[in-house]
């Protein structure tokens, strides 16, 4: 089997990470070593790098700050777990990668996007996303599904908005690995769909 790096991208409340463990469970029973992995995190480092991001008062962490912490967890993530599992063969899935640092603190922030597609360039180390599927669903929708409110999705609604442009944007820019699904259907109807296209994407026997 060919390695294969696939990242689930979308707003707070899209499902994408539901979506992840359903890939990660469907292709391990094909017999297919999967690394299911998240942003920030993945290892020890990236795992304090998130509690610091995500955990904090609102008031806690400026925003250059918060940019440069996404991307030292990136670093560490892409350095010590993504890129020795797709050398071993892995399908490595992540829950959110480089284009969530896009929408939040670039659209959402409006932080420079050069700057940081520059620091995203740096820390992934020229690793891509070989599929993307960003979960799109309307902002009022996804923050009514979610339940225990982090740092991040505590901001102002305009805030999310900001960052669902920045996601169709870079959608909209890298349309040879990116897929968008309505995150608004059923859950069972995006899983079949998203393992449709890795299927194909594998060859694997349906």
């Amino acid at each position: 089997m060919p390695s294969c790096f696939i990242t689930f991208e979308g707003p707070d409340g899209c499902g994408k990470s539901t979506q992840a463990q359903l890939l990660a469970d469907a292709l391990v029973q094909r017999g297919i070593k999967v690394r299911l992995t998240r942003e920030p995190g993945g290892d020890p480092v990236g795992e304090e790098i998130r509690r610091i991001l995500l955990d904090g008062a609102d008031h806690s962490v400026a925003d250059r700050t918060e940019v440069l912490l996404y991307e030292a967890a990136r670093a560490q993530h892409v350095e010590y777990v993504i890129r020795p599992h797709l050398a071993d063969g892995f399908v490595v899935i992540s829950d959110r990668f480089a284009d969530s640092t896009v929408a939040y603190q670039g659209y959402g922030s409006g932080l420079d996007l050069d700057l940081i597609h520059r620091l995203n360039a740096f820390a992934t180390g020229g690793i891509e996303p070989d599929v993307t599927f960003l979960l799109d669903i309307d902002i009022e929708t996804g923050l009514k599904r979610q339940q225990d409110w982090n740092r991040m999705e505590r901001k102002a609604v305009e805030y999310h908005e900001r960052v669902r442009k920045g996601f169709i944007e870079e959608a909209r820019l890298h349309p040879e690995r990116t897929v968008i699904i309505d995150a608004s259907e059923d859950i069972e109807t995006i899983h079949r769909r998203i393992l449709g296209i890795i299927e194909k994407r594998l060859a694997l026997n349906q």
